[in-house]
């Protein structure tokens, strides 16, 4: 079977295609239009490149969500966009309604809290988020659910890390167990999984699993903290 010579984006002219040994012949070219579909451009910005997640991999489209800030480069795939948006929708309500709470609460194991739990509070808190984050916000003498409930109830927006170490806890049902189980219960919980995936996830945990996320194994954990923190910021207007 006779190539196409121009695979991708089709003949510039008529003539073009007509020199072309598989296109000879075709309907549909007239004034350089292409035997390929045709399409208008989104009103988001597009890109081949830029940043990768668990919703699309590399090489997906990447565009930028309706809440990014003017002038960012932060790129999404359009599966997060799709799983983020209503986290959005619940950040700008409860902004309106609660401007004390604080921005995210961490949810992570006991075992990462000095480790990678602290490397993305750091990150988080170095792009101006306001982190729940129980190494610094258990107090001394207070019983530690107390303080998880306490954590919750004054945050937007729950991220649960999870990591071999977490899911480990899960499987005891420890406290990490109890704080994923009220995270569950509102539409406001973002998974971020690190070295683990998905798939061993939803062996443990088929409900959060079922929750689109973003995953250190397509992109930096400083590109994830990123997001989250464009995803988390007050209420903007895009002059874009």
């Amino acid at each position: 079977m006779a190539r196409c010579t121009a695979p991708v984006r089709g003949h510039s002219s008529a003539s073009a295609a007509e020199n072309c040994p598989a296109c000879r012949g075709r309907r549909g070219y007239s004034g350089g239009y292409s035997v390929y579909e045709t399409y208008s451009s989104p009103s988001y910005t597009q890109s081949s490149g830029g940043n990768r997640s668990s919703g699309g991999g590399s090489g997906s489209r990447n565009i930028k969500a309706k809440w990014s800030r003017a002038g960012s480069t932060v790129l999404y795939t359009p599966a997060e966009v799709r799983a983020l948006t209503p986290i959005r929708n619940n950040v700008e309500n409860l902004a309106n309604e609660k401007p004390d709470l604080r921005d995210v609460f961490l949810c992570h194991a006991w075992d990462d809290r000095k480790g990678v739990a602290k490397e993305l509070h750091d990150m988080l808190e170095s792009r101006g988020v306001s982190v729940w984050f129980s190494e610094k916000d258990a107090g001394l003498g207070v019983p530690l659910l107390r303080s998880i409930d306490k954590g919750l109830a004054n945050s937007r927006v729950g991220i649960v890390l999870v990591t071999p170490a977490l899911l480990k806890r899960l499987k005891s049902e420890g406290i990490a167990d109890k704080e994923l189980s009220a995270l569950l219960a509102r539409d406001r919980l973002v998974p971020i999984v690190h070295e683990t995936t998905y798939e061993e996830l939803r062996d443990v945990s088929p409900l959060l699993g079922s929750r689109a996320g973003l995953d250190t194994a397509e992109e930096p954990m400083a590109d994830v903290a990123d997001k989250l923190s464009e995803l988390v910021a007050p209420l903007i207007v895009n002059v874009e």
